[in-house]
């Protein structure tokens, strides 16, 4: 802590390790599920004064805004990432009829309405849909995960900001979870039945993703130096009502291998991070398990999913994991609610995970271009009346 009171980097670092300080941390944008979309950012600047300041696409796929410095210093927003797009040239963008497409790196298409401005880009083919033998995964040109230009970059760019400023760093995989990109590179129908019919095939996929990931971080944290407190990773096991895929084939498939990957992350990491999950939907059966195989931290905590009530999380894992989002639920309230149910949400979600630390406060997910301005703001500021501790 300095003489002038807690820095954003201190704060953060305290909530993870379950001590309470000065104030809740405030996440915004340093993930992509914390993010705030260009158009709901574009129509709340002028509540903020801040009118004239130019608004830009910091990613592409889901239109989230970047945010300057005078945003996030106005905002109180403790964290901050080191982007993965450092080094990377930006996605080609072409229009066909009625839609703009990119193809990521990983090969997967995607496409959005080209005149809605609210939308986000959604994937339309999977590149392995034909797959039918796991020898052919040899063959197909995955991604250069490591590229020399783009972990030198990223490394640049964590000691500057590390230097620049005093935010809470955080750094994200090479791609999506094993299970959600295996989703995509096959195509969801196909993949689960891989799982059920074809668990040779869904192996040799899974280990090749886990691979991809290990040869990233194996390149990454040694040129990190220290410089960052949080390690992201994440996948989407869950949806509204439950879980994609059951508990017992999340323990077969995927927990091994998360295992593995957080024991190489803070192997390799060479200073203390912390293991970041994110997971939407209705978890609760294998939260345990996640904190098990290495996770500290789980993200967005989605309030309106079955049996995720943010008190009874708290007090049956809170001791052992640290909650980051979960501030208020972006499916209702944030964007049908008035300003005061947003209020009072913010406040019950702050009452429900703030005691003892273990919070970072975020929505639930990335706030959507319908939230209307006037409930951004009463979300801050309720966020800045009962966040204190």
């Amino acid at each position: 802590m300095t003489e002038a009171g807690w820095t954003p980097r201190e704060r953060v670092w305290a909530a993870l390790e379950h001590r309470e300080p000065d104030r809740v941390p405030y996440d915004l944008g340093t993930t992509g599920t914390t993010g705030i979309h260009v158009e709901a950012l574009r129509r709340v600047l002028p509540y903020l004064g801040l009118e004239d300041m130019p608004v830009r696409i910091g990613n592409v796929q889901s239109q989230l805004a970047g945010l300057d410095e005078e945003l996030r210093q106005r905002l109180g927003v403790d964290t901050q990432a080191v982007p993965r797009s450092a080094g990377d040239s930006t996605p080609e963008v072409w229009r066909e009829g009625d839609y703009l497409h990119i193809r990521d790196k990983w090969g997967i298409l995607w496409t959005m309405p080209a005149d809605s401005k609210g939308s986000q880009y959604a994937p339309v083919s999977s590149p392995l849909a034909g797959l039918t033998d796991e020898s052919e995964l040899e063959s197909y040109p995955w991604p250069d995960v490591a590229s020399p230009r783009r972990i030198d970059a990223m490394a640049a760019e964590a000691k500057r900001l590390n230097e620049d400023t005093d935010r809470a760093l955080a750094v994200g995989s090479c791609g999506l979870g094993m299970f959600q990109m295996s989703c995509l590179m096959r195509g969801y129908e196909s993949f689960l039945l891989d799982l059920a019919l074809n668990p040779s095939l869904a192996e040799a996929l899974v280990e090749r993703i886990l691979e991809l990931k290990i040869t990233y971080w194996n390149a990454l944290l040694p040129k990190l130096d220290g410089q960052v407190l949080v390690v992201r990773e994440g996948d989407d096991y869950g949806y509204q009502t439950g879980m994609q895929i059951s508990p017992a084939m999340f323990r077969r498939y995927f927990k091994p291998r998360l295992r593995r990957l957080f024991d190489f992350v803070k192997r390799k990491a060479g200073s203390r991070v912390h293991i970041y999950f994110h997971s939407c939907g209705a978890i609760r059966p294998i939260i345990g398990d996640l904190i098990e195989v290495g996770v500290e931290a789980l993200n967005p905590i989605q309030v309106s999913a079955v049996d995720m009530d943010t008190r009874e999380l708290k007090a049956e894992f809170g001791a052992d994991l640290a909650f980051w989002g979960g501030g208020v639920d972006t499916q209702r309230v944030l964007p049908t609610g008035t300003p005061q149910e947003v209020k009072e949400e913010v406040r019950r979600r702050i009452e429900d995970l703030a005691p003892g630390g273990g919070f970072v406060f975020a929505a639930v997910q990335n706030i959507q271009s319908d939230v209307p301005p006037e409930n951004l703001m009463a979300m801050w500021e309720a966020l800045d009346e009962h966040g204190r501790y």
